[in-house]
């Protein structure tokens, strides 16, 4: 299984982007899918995920700000972050998981001028 995720970049504060991720690969069933990041000197993060029954949980941090759905084909997963602010600067990796196992896309970076 595959993960490529775009999307990335640089935007304002305040400002807004949307990541896309697609998985390919043999794909036989789905638990979930989720967001996470990893900040310069920091550890990775959890920032949200979907369940294969469309149940979506967020980290704290950004809760009203960040919307996580899945695409038509199921295998592909967005993150929408509005309101964005400098302290969601970090490199943004999608993971999907089947059964237990999970598995990573490269990352993406965002960065957020304030």
């Amino acid at each position: 299984v595959q993960l490529q995720a775009f999307g990335g970049g640089l935007v304002q504060a305040g400002g807004s982007l949307r990541l896309s991720c697609a998985a390919s690969g043999k794909i036989s069933s789905i638990t979930d899918m989720g967001w996470y990041r990893q900040a310069p000197g920091k550890q990775r993060e959890w920032v949200a995920t979907i369940g294969s029954d469309g149940v979506t949980a967020y980290a704290d941090s950004v809760k009203g700000r960040f919307t996580i759905s899945r695409g038509n084909a199921k295998n592909t997963v967005y993150l929408q972050m509005n309101s964005l602010k400098a302290e969601d600067t970090a490199v943004y990796y999608c993971k999907l998981r089947q059964g237990w196992r999970p598995y990573w896309g490269q990352g993406t970076l965002v960065t957020v001028s304030s």
